[in-house]
């Protein structure tokens, strides 16, 4: 049955999906690629988070689960070749649920899709969000972009991650290293459905994700996970003289741990998603400060 499915995977405890922007601009390409592959699928809206990946897809169940199982496994073997260790995210649990129509059942769900990264204090919309659909809805500037044509061979290959030769060659590229969600989004549908900026805008304003984020009263600026995980391993060795988390003693792992959260203003969740540890074990170290 075709239908609307919002599509999560659960957020890993332990790990990222995307360690740094290349991860993240590998991701786009599956992504992509997936698009491609399934054309009886429509993506209307998607993001990519440190640690999880949501989509608004419209298309016949099956399809949508073919479909992000081949993107989770596809993605699973490029980090296992470039960081040399076995990340299965078959593994990784999925929920698909059938999105209703009625009471502005798309809008709400593809406002909460484009709204994660708000919430996660990394920026102040999701237009300034590369890692997604969400600059390419009501887009007011073209963005800097080269056709993938340009690229030819063994050049391609490398921007793809893949051996995939037959997507469009007039399909865009970012200067970030990935096709621009645009050239295979349903971006027309999407403005469509929410008719103007301004009614987009009230959406994204009035979301699940924004409500949560005023109830605990969180704040801008934050720092993304990549951007604390660079950083971790210098100040492991700058306060402690060793080379990683698992090195630390009990006191040093908990000393981290505040390090971390005054620093960089980090919550539990994101200082247990840095260290590799769940977020059970991060808040006892919390509760030993």
């Amino acid at each position: 049955m075709k239908a609307f499915y919002f599509v999560t995977t659960e957020h890993l405890e332990e790990a990222l999906w995307f360690r740094d922007d290349e991860d993240f601009a590998v991701g786009m390409n599956h992504v992509a690629i997936g698009a491609f592959r399934f054309k009886v699928l429509k993506i209307f809206v998607f993001i990519l988070m440190s640690n999880h990946v949501h989509f608004l897809i419209y298309g016949e169940y099956e399809d949508v689960v073919r479909f992000i199982n081949e993107f989770k496994g596809r993605y699973s073997h490029y980090y296992q070749k470039k960081y040399g260790k076995e990340f299965l995210l078959r593994e990784n649990g999925l929920r698909i649920d059938m999105v209703s129509l009625d009471h502005e059942g798309f809008e709400w769900t593809a406002a909460y899709v484009m709204m994660n990264c708000v919430h996660a204090n990394i920026c102040s919309h999701p237009s300034q969000y590369p890692w997604g659909s969400g600059g390419a809805v009501f887009q007011i500037t073209a963005p800097k972009a080269k056709r993938l044509g340009e690229l030819t061979g063994r050049g391609l290959r490398k921007f793809l991650h893949s051996g995939e030769k037959t997507i469009p060659k007039d399909w865009l590229i970012s200067d970030q290293g990935f096709i621009l969600p645009q050239n295979y989004v349903d971006t027309k549908e999407v403005e469509r459905r929410f008719r103007h900026i301004g009614r987009f805008n009230y959406f994204l304003n009035n979301s699940a994700k924004v409500k949560k984020r005023l109830e605990e009263n969180r704040n801008l600026p934050a720092f993304r996970d990549q951007t604390i995980l660079t950083a971790v391993p210098d100040l492991i060795r700058s306060l402690f003289g060793k080379a990683q988390f698992s090195d630390l003693t009990l006191d040093e792992q908990t000393e981290l741990i505040r390090q971390i959260r005054y620093r960089f203003s980090a919550d539990v969740n994101q200082a247990a998603r840095v260290c590799g540890i769940t977020y059970a074990e991060a808040g006892k170290l919390v509760d030993r400060v």
